[in-house]
């Protein structure tokens, strides 16, 4: 298993979303879905949540490295995508102001 390094990023993210660190390890653990990252070199991983009325994506951004998996980033989506979907622009802009 993979230590997990959590970069600034992820945590100021997960703070502002109200994401706790046991639910993005949950969405690591276990996704629903599997893309590829934005970001060269990267996975997106997604696990849906909420209610019927009220649905949502937690959404994970990571990159593999020898002996560690880092946490590039982590967002609640709201509403469900569709697998191949591009992400909404907003998202997009703050990963090319990060990279």
């Amino acid at each position: 298993m993979k230590t997990l390094h959590w970069t600034s990023h992820a945590k100021n993210k997960m703070r502002y979303y109200a994401l706790s660190e046991q639910r993005v390890r949950r969405v690591l653990h276990s996704p629903s879905r599997v893309e590829e990252g934005i970001a060269e070199g990267t996975i997106a991983l997604m696990q849906r949540a909420g209610s019927k009325k009220h649905p949502y994506e937690v959404w994970v951004m990571a990159k593999d490295e020898k002996e560690k998996r880092k946490i590039i980033s982590a967002w609640r989506y709201p509403g469900i995508t569709h697998p191949g979907e591009p992400l909404p622009e907003e998202i997009l802009k703050e990963f090319r102001e990060i990279f």
